[in-house]
């Protein structure tokens, strides 16, 4: 199963090797039809210390490194190797789709 990724912004940058990030969500409110913005702080990776505040980043889940820390910091190297395992998933699963409609029609 591939991992969260998350985007936000960098809100501290205080304690070695780790980042904390600042993610906001917008949905709208079921009931008033209203946009309603929250905002989830989440402490990160940063393994080289490369991150300052205001940078935005994307991060995504990982093993636990310690009691807060569940999430990374996608480097640029992160961020295209999940996007080629995205476009090769979205192939697969065409080619997949298209074999199953072929069935479909054969069966007709």
């Amino acid at each position: 199963m591939p991992k969260r990724i998350l985007a936000g912004v960098v809100t501290g940058d205080a304690n070695a090797q780790t980042v904390t990030v600042s993610v906001e969500r917008r949905f709208t409110h079921p009931v008033l039809k209203k946009t309603i913005r929250k905002s989830k702080k989440y402490r990160a990776h940063d393994a080289e210390n490369q991150f300052k505040i205001g940078d935005k980043v994307r991060i995504r889940e990982c093993a636990p490194m310690s009691k807060t820390k569940r999430w990374e910091v996608m480097t640029p190297a992160m961020i295209e190797e999940d996007r080629r395992w995205r476009e090769e998933h979205a192939k697969a699963q065409q080619v997949s789709d298209a074999k199953r409609h072929e069935e479909k029609e054969a069966q007709h």
